[in-house]
């Protein structure tokens, strides 16, 4: 009983301290990324910080109660840019949607095919691992349907640390990222401390509905309708003070960092081939699909750059936070990309995956439980 009431105390108490570490990497990366003035500093910096240390054997943590509470303050923050103007622009995005959909499918074709004639790997597993910003599903269809876990993880993981890192200094090049300190988007501070406070309040209620009723992304898409509500609407104008800001992109860059948790070097580097080739593959793909929308849309390009780049939803929208774009235009991308990727590779995986096991059934004699698929490094 002394044993057990020890653990009990000493598993919190843990926790608390390797979650401390974390968001401690986290700031340093962020604080010296935007100290070299590079774009989107914080979250770039945290994320790089956070996956190196995991990667060298630390026991990066962040609690998922932490990650929630970062994304209802990004969302907060994404939507008070939103302005009458901005959803005026709705109406033009039909046709930007739907050339967005057409990316999606065509980046999952072009990465699976990448990956099984490349690296020979299985079917389910090139699918699995090829559907952009879909990291999540594609772990919990390999698991039940019996694809190759690990690499699927590291080359999506890979995926979007490329992404984070690359895409703001990529937009830099060209001279199309602003700068990485971070700018008020609103009065903040105790005169408007009211405004504040119903901004949180819708915010948060909001985010909590979108989460109950399963919304892709519930907490952050709703936080931000709540804000973007208020602001559109020109019922308030207030903004979070830049330093909740600024905390809530550390802790979710600490979060996507952390997710190298648990992979050894030896492993990372076993799969990096196949991580950067279908990365190169994915955005070539999406490089001409945003060349194409480009002509469609009279908007700033690099809001068509992160709305049509294959990474997860809310990292997307920490970028577009992080360089200041349209978080309406962003959000709704990807909120249409996610929706065609997670039923159109639903739907495969499982018309891939069960004639795999009927025939790996057949040579074995067991009916009942599907062969693995392992991509060739595992096989």
């Amino acid at each position: 009983m002394i044993a057990r009431s020890m653990l009990s105390f000493l598993a919190p108490r843990r926790t608390l301290i390797e979650t401390a570490e974390t968001l401690a990497i986290a700031l340093a990366g962020g604080g010296i990324f935007t100290l070299l003035g590079l774009p989107a500093g914080l979250v770039s910096g945290s994320v790089l910080a956070v996956a190196a240390a995991a990667l060298l054997g630390r026991p990066v943590h962040l609690p998922l109660a932490l990650a929630r509470v970062g994304y209802v303050i990004v969302g907060t923050l994404l939507g008070t840019v939103v302005t009458p103007e901005t959803l005026r622009g709705v109406e033009t995005w039909p046709a930007s949607i739907v050339v967005v959909m057409l990316a999606a499918l065509a980046m999952t074709a072009a990465t699976m095919s990448y990956l099984r004639l490349v690296h020979r790997w299985d079917l389910l597993s090139a699918l699995l691992g090829a559907s952009p910003g879909a990291m999540a599903q594609g772990i919990a269809l390999a698991t039940e349907l019996g694809g190759d876990l690990r690499a699927i993880a590291i080359v999506q993981t890979v995926r979007v640390l490329l992404l984070v890192v690359g895409l703001p200094n990529g937009l830099a090049l060209f001279g199309l990222a602003v700068p990485s300190m971070p700018v008020s988007r609103g009065p903040a501070g105790l005169a408007v401390l009211p405004e504040m406070t119903l901004l949180l309040v819708v915010a948060t209620l909001l985010a909590v509905l979108f989460l109950k009723l399963r919304f892709p992304g519930g907490l952050l898409f709703g936080a931000m309708t709540g804000s973007a509500i208020l602001h559109g609407s020109g019922l308030i104008h207030a903004a979070l003070p830049w330093w909740i800001g600024s905390s809530a992109v550390v802790t979710l860059g600490a979060l996507v960092g952390s997710r190298f948790a648990n992979t050894s070097l030896r492993m990372l580097i076993g799969y990096l081939g196949a991580a950067l080739g279908s990365f190169a593959v994915a955005m070539t793909v999406a490089t001409v699909f945003i060349l194409i929308d480009a002509q469609l849309m009279r908007i700033p390009i690099a809001n068509i750059v992160i709305a049509f780049s294959p990474g997860a939803q809310d990292t997307m929208m920490v970028l577009a936070l992080a360089l200041h774009l349209d978080p309406v235009y962003v959000g709704a991308h990807h909120l249409a990309r996610f929706l065609v990727v997670t039923v159109s590779v639903a739907v495969a995986a499982r018309r891939v995956a069960k004639p795999q096991s009927t025939g790996a059934a057949a040579r074995s004699g067991d009916s009942g439980n599907p062969a693995p698929r392992l991509g060739k490094d595992n096989r």
